[in-house]
C-alpha cells in the first residue's frame, strides 16, 4: 500500500535524523532535532513523526525524545497540539537554538545566575503585562489557576499549569524579546523547575502566590504586580536552588 504524504514526510524526517551515539542522550536528541529543524530542509508547520517513530529512528528511548521535544517546545521551536501531534513552529528565532547546547552544560555558578536573571525578567514582564494583558489572557490564567488547584496531588500536572500561567504573563507583556528570553531561560532551567516542588505543601504555597499575582494583574496595579511577582520569585528561586543543591 503506498504511503500518504504525511507518512512520507515522517519517514523522510526519521531517515534524515539517523541514530544518536553515546553520552547525554536527551541533549544529543535535542541537538540532533534542533539541527535538522533549523537546516531549512523541513518546512515550518510540518507535523513531526510520533515519539515512537523518532525514538526508533534515533535508537533511543521514548522518554529521551519526550524530554527533548519538551525543551524545544519551551524554546518555541515546536508546538504541541493535543490530539493532533507536534509541529515545527513558524518563525523560529535565530537566537534561541544557540542556547540549548549551552544549557545542557550549565554548572552551578551559571545556574544560579540564570535563576537570578529569570527573577528579574519575570518581574519586568509582569509589570508590563499589568498595562497590556488582555481580558482573554486573564481568563486563560484563571483556568491555569483552576488547573493548579485541581492538581495539588499531581505535581507534574501542577508544574505544567504553573508554566502556562507564566507564559501568559510573558506574552501579555507585549515584548517579544522579553518573551523569548524567558522561554530560553525556562528551558535551560526546566529540569530544576520540575524538581522544585517536592510536596503538596510547596504546591499550596505556590498556588497562593500565583493567586496574589493574578489579583494584582486583574486590578491593573503595576506596583502590586511587581511586589507579588518579586515575592513569588524569591520563594520559587529558593525552592529551585534547594533542589539543585541537593543534586550536586
Amino acid at each position: 500500500m503506498p504511503l500518504n504524504s504525511s507518512a512520507l514526510s515522517a519517514a523522510k524526517i526519521s531517515e534524515a535524523l539517523g541514530s544518536v551515539g553515546q553520552g547525554s542522550v536527551v541533549s544529543e536528541v535535542a541537538e540532533r532535532l534542533l539541527a535538522y529543524f533549523t537546516s531549512g530542509d523541513i518546512a515550518p508547520g510540518t507535523r513531526l513523526p510520533a515519539e515512537r517513530q523518532l525514538a526508533a529512528s534515533l535508537g533511543v528511548g521514548r522518554s529521551a525524545v519526550r524530554e527533548a521535544l519538551a525543551a524545544l517546545e519551551i524554546l518555541g521551536i515546536v508546538v504541541v497540539r493535543p490530539g493532533s501531534g507536534t509541529y515545527l513552529r513558524d518563525g523560529i528565532s535565530e537566537l534561541l537554538p544557540r542556547t540549548l547546547s549551552w544549557g545542557m552544560m550549565l554548572g552551578a555558578p551559571r545556574t544560579r545566575e540564570l535563576v537570578e536573571l529569570r527573577s528579574g525578567l519575570e518581574v519586568q514582564a509582569a509589570q508590563l503585562a499589568a498595562g497590556r494583558i488582555t481580558a482573554e489572557a486573564l481568563e486563560r490564567m484563571q483556568e491555569n489557576l483552576a488547573a493548579m488547584a485541581a492538581s495539588l496531588n499531581d505535581l507534574s500536572a501542577f508544574v505544567e499549569a504553573d508554566a502556562a500561567f507564566h507564559r501568559e504573563i510573558a506574552e501579555g507583556s507585549g515584548n517579544q524579546v522579553l518573551q523569548e528570553l524567558l522561554q530560553s531561560i525556562r528551558s535551560l532551567l526546566r529540569i530544576w523547575v520540575d524538581r522544585a516542588l517536592t510536596d503538596e505543601g510547596h504546591a499550596e504555597a505556590a498556588l497562593k502566590e500565583h493567586g496574589e499575582i493574578f489579583a494584582a494583574l486583574s486590578a491593573r496595579d503595576a506596583d502590586a504586580v511587581a511586589r507579588t511577582m518579586r515575592s513569588h520569585m524569591e520563594t520559587a528561586s529558593r525552592r529551585l536552588l534547594a533542589g539543585f543543591d541537593a543534586a550536586q
